[in-house]
Order: C-alpha cells, then structure tokens, then sequence
C-alpha cells in the first residue's frame, strides 16, 4: 500500500500502481469531472498515469496554471496530428505549451498560410470530437532510436541522442500521431471545446540559427467559447496598447536597421526615460544608496574570474585593445565588485548599498528582438548590497519594501516568485541552502505569499523575482533581489570584522525596474500612452482658436513652463476641433483652448484628456490644482 497526502494533511493509502484519475474520482465524482490532471511530489502529471510511491497530492482544474499547462500541451498535439492528416510528408520537431497556450515546431517545404491555420483548426474540431484518449507507453533507448529512425524523423531522433543514458524514453500516442514526449496530458480530448490557431513564425531547430528554419504554429484553446472569445478580446487590446506602434505614434523612440536590437530614444522619450532616472535616483538616496558609474568595457580575465565567461559567454560581446581582449559588460556586478576593491571597509560600513544605472549590451538572437521588451543594449537600474551575514534578511526586507513603494507609485500589483538552484550553478550545496533559507524567511516574516520556481535561480545564486501585472492582466517579469555567496569567494572581497578580523562579506544583487528600456515599454502598454501628469511628455496644450490669440497663449506657455509645467502652443491655422483631436492623438493630459472670452476675462478653457470640457477656469488655479497633480504623481 502507498499513502497520499492531500493538501489539506488527511492520508488516503491505495495499491500501488494505481492511476491517478481513481485517485481523484475515490476524492470526490464531481472533481472528476473537472480534473486536468494532479501535482504529484511537485510533478505534473496526467490523469493516465499511476502513483508507485508514497506522495502528495494536488488535483489541476483548468483555473491553475499547471492545468493550463497539461491542457494547451495536449492541445500541441491534436495540432500536430490535424497537421500530419492534411499535410503528409511533415517532419515533427517540438510542441510544448507556453505561458499563453502552445506551439508545434514543423519542417516542410509547404509554406503555411493563414487560410491553412483555419483548415488545422477545423481538422482539430474534428479530432476533438473523435475523442481519443492519449496513451502512454514506454521504450527502451535504443527502441525508441530505431522507431524514429525509420520514420526518418530526424529531431526526434537528435532528442532522444542529447538524453542521458538512464533516462525514461515516453511516448504518448493520440490516435495516428505518436510522439516522443515526457507528458504530461489530458486523459482524453473531449473537454477542448474551443480552438485558435493564432499565427505563424519561422524558428531555428534548438535556437541555433546555424540549424534549419522551421515553421513555428501558434494556438491556444479553452474549455468554453466564452473563454476564448474574452482571451481574443484581451488581445486586440494589447495590440491597441502595443508599445512599439505608440512609440512611433507618440514620437518617442524608433529602431533602425543600423542598430538592430539598439534602441533610439527621441526627445519625447527621453522627457519620461529622465523624469523615471531622476525618480529612481531620488529614492535610492533616501535610503542610502550610493551612486557609482562604472566602465562598459572590461578586460576578458575579469569575465572568467566572475564566471560570466563559464555560463555566459555566448551572450557577450567582444573587442580588441592594444591587442588585449575585452568584453563589452553583459552584467554590472563585475564593475560594482572592483569598486568595493578599491578600499578596505569594516563591518562598521554596512550595510554598504552602492547603485548603478548601468548600461549592458547582451546578444539575444534577431528572431527574439522585440521593440524595447528585447534589447541587445540596456540601462539596467542596478544595486549590489554588502553586509555581513547577519544583515541578510534585513536587507532583503527593505529592498521589498523599497520595489512594493515604486510599483505602487504606477498602479502595479504584483506576485513574487522564488527560484532555486540551477543545473549549472556555482558553489556548494551548503551555500545555496542559506541563501535560500535567507530569502524564504524573509518573506514568510513580510507576510509575502510567493511560489516556488525551481531550478531557475542565477548561476551565482537564488532570487526572488518580482511579476507586475499590469492593467489588461498581463504579467511581466522586472525587479529581482539575488543573493550571492559566490562572487565574494571569487573576487576574495573581505571586510575586518569587530574581532579585526578579516571575513567574507554577502552580496546582494538587486534592480527594481529590470531595465529603462522594458520598463517604459511595460509603462507605455499599461498606459495604452495616457501617461500621468507627471510622467507625460507633454502635459500641457494650449490651443488658440484662431493666431489673433498666439500671443495670449505664449503669454501662458511662460507662465506655466516658469512653473516647471511641460507645455507646448499649436498655433497652426487650423480650426479648434482638428487640434482637440490632434492634442487627443498626442494623449496630452489636459488641453487649453483660448479665444475671445479667454481673453478678456484673462481665463482659460480647459479640457482634460478622457473627461472632456472642464468649463472655464482662472489660470492660478489650473496651475495649482495641476502641480499638486506632479507632485502627488496622481494616476
């Protein structure tokens, strides 16, 4: 007999070998009826497989992201038969389920249409309603290479090469398609009732673009139409919001084909990039941090000494000086570290809280570039902290508190991740064990609810991550707080304790906003470009009704811009309502329209961006109820 332990502690015993759906039908019929599948011992798994071990137990609805996951994998492979029945002669690559639903790699010489993606998920309806279970069987290594092998299915046949030896070779078959696949998946395919096959892109077989182009099919599915017509809905209005098309609107930045990856701010975008540095800046000298600027180029036996060279060199870039090599920095942290080295410190100097803006240049492969979310360059709002060990939790604390005051600020909610070792990780097992203990207490002493993401921590260390959802629900990944034993014991950093003597201190690594450039593309997105008062660009237009008032309104453009106010006078000859509708287009906050009655009773009309007519009101009191709106930061 085996024992379950469900969440809430009770035991239930079983034979062992018994399939997990009998466990959740013995728990209750009607969460059957729901069920996608059951977190076993922290492992997805389907409902058609079985339990040999003691373990606890968690049943999956679709509501949970680990449902969502067994659901839109499955859905990757209804996609894949519905492809090999209209298109015989496909190779198959990979089909795994992503954040927002699922995408099959295929190679063909057909070049797949958008009429072809209706026919796919027609033939998907149908398959769904064939309603095949998915079976899962097993093969031995060598099995498993010949079945392949005959098929001529060449990726799965340099995926079965690159597992270990001792690794289980699993399949799951779904009527005539069978793929090589570790699961896990629906016990069968009646419950996907709604299907969307969303786009077509080219990827590189594993990411190398040495390797062959395949045609990448995206798709997501839902139990109920209601569901996806809502997700479709969301995504019309992101690409409403979508911040490369505002930039360019908006006159902010652009990209160019000289600089692919590298963005160009202009003076508009520069105007928030500024304001949210001088922001940034302003906070962290409250709290005690010091600013400190270091070198973009480094020489290359500083890479190998931090263990950047080791784990990080396929995305770094490199130079030649006086016939020396050198690195262009991917990371600030090397910089940071030979700025401590330059004096000795006592533990009577920390915590020691030094900050950067720091500009990185990392290569990210072209087919990844996307707008300002994936650079090749970037400031990243940087900060390493070094304390003793004995101010770990503190500090942790008041970075939290320090990342929760600033996305408050701009409306964000967010949910906090804590990711453990990875594979390729530096130091001993002791090590990563403190660090991660250190970072769980102090958010179990916060009161943060967060979940564990494992084997996704840095190579140095762990680290709590910070998920902004912003306001259609997306969530996007920014501030991160890692702490590091390892590059103190690389770089010998040591400080003399009270006992005079010399010890090794922590390091924190930590950024708030990830990077400017994300950053103000996450806020140009939330923002659909409405920015706040004290973030727009422009926050003020002054529009004269006809040029017999031009200089009415320059008047008040001194007027305000003494008062720090940004404002700008369209003196075109243009009639009131084309510049109305051009100031809206600009999504300026608030608009003056001037004119005779203006004039004379030395007033102003003011119009506010998404309220319409304010009516009149005398310019003192427009400019005092609008600074108290900057220096509120009013959203």
């Amino acid at each position: 007999m085996i024992k379950i332990t469900l969440p809430d502690g009770s035991v239930k015993e079983y034979e062992k070998g018994i399939e997990i759906y009998d466990v959740v039908k013995d728990i209750s019929e009607g969460l059957a009826r729901v069920a996608l599948g059951a977190v076993v011992n922290d492992d997805i798994k389907g409902l058609q497989e079985t339990i040999d071990e003691d373990s606890s137990f968690r049943v999956v609805k679709f509501e949970d992201k680990e449902g969502k996951k067994i659901f839109w994998h499955t859905s990757s492979h209804i996609m894949a038969l519905a492809v090999q029945r209209l298109f015989p002669g496909v190779k198959f690559a990979i089909g795994p389920a992503i954040d927002n639903g699922f995408y099959y790699d295929f190679d063909t010489e057909h070049r797949f249409t958008p009429d072809d993606l209706e026919k796919i998920e027609n033939e998907m309806a149908r398959i769904v309603k064939e309603g095949h279970k998915l079976e899962r069987f097993v093969m031995p290594r060598n099995e498993a290479l010949e079945y392949f092998k005959e098929r001529k299915e060449e990726y799965k046949v340099d995926l079965i090469e690159h597992l270990s030896e001792d690794e289980e070779i699993s399949f799951y078959k779904l009527g005539d398609f069978t793929d090589l696949c570790a699961g896990p998946h629906l016990y069968d395919v009646k419950k996907i009732k709604a299907i969307k096959l969303l786009s077509i892109a080219g990827a590189y077989w594993r990411g190398d673009e040495n390797n062959k182009m395949l045609q990448r099919i995206y798709g997501i599915t839902f139990e109920k139409k209601k569901e996806l017509d809502e997700y479709l809905d969301k995504l019309e209005e992101a690409k409403k919001r979508d911040h490369r098309k505002l930039g360019k609107e908006l006159d902010l930045f652009s990209m160019h084909d000289e600089g692919p990856g590298f963005p160009f701010f202009h003076p508009k975008g520069m105007v928030i990039r500024n304001i949210l540095e001088d922001f940034w800046r302003e906070e962290h000298a409250k709290r005690g941090y010091g600013e400190i600027k270091t070198p973009l180029i480094l020489n290359e036996a500083l890479w190998h000494q931090s263990g950047h060279w080791e784990h990080y060199k396929e995305n770094m870039y490199f130079t030649k000086i006086d016939d020396a090599e050198y690195a262009i920095k991917p990371m600030n942290c090397p910089g940071s570290i030979l700025v401590y080295k330059s004096k000795m410190y006592s533990y009577r100097d920390f915590p020691l809280r030094l900050a950067e803006l720091g500009l990185v240049h990392r290569h990210e492969l072209s087919g990844a570039l996307h707008g300002l979310m994936r650079v090749r360059s970037f400031t990243q709002d940087d900060a390493h902290i070094f304390m003793v060990p004995s101010q770990v939790k503190e500090e942790i604390k008041k970075v939290i508190d320090l990342a929760d005051y600033i996305y408050g600020i701009f409306g964000f909610k967010y949910h906090i991740e804590l990711s453990t070792r990875p594979e390729n990780s530096m130091g001993t097992e002791e090590q990563w064990d403190i660090a991660t203990n250190n970072l769980k207490e102090a958010l179990e002493e916060k009161g943060i609810a967060f979940t564990l993401n494992e084997g996704d921590g840095a190579f140095y260390g762990p680290k709590i991550d910070f998920h902004l959802e912003d306001a259609i629900g997306r969530t996007w990944q920014c501030g991160t707080i890692q702490l590091d034993f390892q590059m103190p014991e690389r770089f010998d950093l040591t400080y003399v304790d009270k006992d005079n003597e010399k010890k090794r201190p922590v390091m924190v690594h930590r950024t708030i906003l990830g990077s400017m450039e994300r950053f103000m593309g996450i806020l140009i997105e939330h923002f659909a470009g409405k920015f706040p008062v004290w973030i727009a660009p422009v926050q003020v237009s002054i529009l004269p009704i006809s040029d017999k008032f031009n200089d009415y309104a320059y008047e008040l453009k001194k007027t305000m811009e003494d008062k720090g106010i940004r404002v700008e006078v369209d003196d075109r000859a243009e009639k009131i309502g084309f510049k109305i509708r051009e100031a809206q287009m600009q999504k300026i906050p608030y608009m003056l329209v001037v004119g005779e009655k203006e004039v004379e009773q030395n007033l102003i009309s003011v119009r506010k961006r998404d309220h319409g007519d304010l009516g009149q009101k005398p310019i003192a009191e427009f400019i005092e109820n609008i600074l108290e709106e900057i220096e509120n930061k009013t959203i």
